[in-house]
């Protein structure tokens, strides 16, 4: 794992209509993510948040997609930022903010490495697009939008399209997807493990074989981790949460298991909405995760 880090505050909640997850850099730096890496002897570079400001919300007239030229704008600052992180030899950490913020995220990376592997551990699949998003939301969108499809003004972000092949993407923790996107998965060919893989062949199981697909496919390997992709039990402070979900102990062993196989180059954890958590609780189990994900031991 590269001793340096750059962390991104990326503070926008402009991707779906729950405010308050733009605090959630706020909250995941309270919970004192920048001490824990500090302890575990990286050096951690804290470029503060992007500015997103209080802009109005707005739907385009003819996708009908929320907030998209705002989204887009943003985005294309978050992946200068990440292109900068990469370019002066640091892993970027990038903080939400709603899952939207990946399609920059992703821009930025993808500049970087060739056939880059993604992980979306989630608990939606956010392949919609404007013809099949129930909301129209465009947090439901950002792993369509860096496969390339979707509306120009997302797609192009950084300028290029497609960042990432079908093929490349690993889906960890599936169990609320729709029509349109349990079709796109059929169609491309998307390695999923929903929750009754999980249940059923274990964490480990998965979490090997994921491994093992990115193996001689890509060096470079994102991480894009929703916090809802966890059972609400253990992270309530999230805009779209859905019961039977991954277990604290369950992630931890993911991030442990990811840790020891070195692959992972770029992360982003989102969703974290502290105006929905308890004490913070969403934000610490964030954090305790990223300890785990950067080499964090009991022993």
């Amino acid at each position: 794992m590269n001793k340096k880090i750059t962390i991104i505050g990326m503070p926008m909640d402009l991707g779906q209509m729950r405010r308050g997850v733009d605090m959630g850099p706020s909250a995941i730096r309270y919970a004192g993510i920048v001490e824990r890496l500090g302890s575990l002897n990286y050096e951690v570079h804290d470029i503060g948040d992007i500015h997103i400001g209080r802009p109005e919300m707005s739907i385009d007239q003819d996708s009908k997609l929320r907030n998209l030229e705002l989204i887009a704008e943003k985005n294309e600052l978050l992946a200068i930022e990440v292109h900068k992180a990469i370019e002066n030899g640091a892993f970027p950490l990038v903080f939400g903010g709603d899952h939207s913020i990946a399609i920059g995220t992703l821009a930025g990376v993808s500049k970087h490495y060739e056939n880059i592997g993604v992980i979306w551990y989630d608990a939606h699949g956010d392949l919609n697009t404007a013809e099949t998003s129930p909301s129209g939301n465009i947090h439901g969108m950002p792993l369509a939008v860096s496969l390339g499809l979707g509306h120009p003004r997302l797609t192009q972000c950084g300028g290029y399209t497609p960042k990432i092949k079908p093929e490349n993407v690993v889906i960890i923790g599936a169990r609320a997807l729709d029509e349109g996107e349990k079709e796109l998965i059929k169609e491309k060919g998307i390695k999923v493990y929903t929750m009754h893989e999980i249940d059923r062949i274990g964490m480990t199981k998965v979490i090997e074989e994921t491994i093992e697909h990115f193996r001689g496919r890509t060096n470079h390997v994102h991480l894009s981790l929703d916090l809802d992709g966890l059972d609400p039990t253990d992270a309530p402070g999230v805009g779209t949460p859905v019961i039977g979900g991954i277990s604290y102990r369950e992630s931890h062993l993911a991030m442990e298991m990811l840790a020891e196989a070195s692959i992972i180059t770029s992360a982003e954890f989102v969703e974290v909405n502290p105006i929905l958590d308890e004490k913070n609780k969403t934000a610490i189990a964030a954090v305790a995760l990223m300890g785990s994900l950067f080499g964090e031991k009991l022993l």
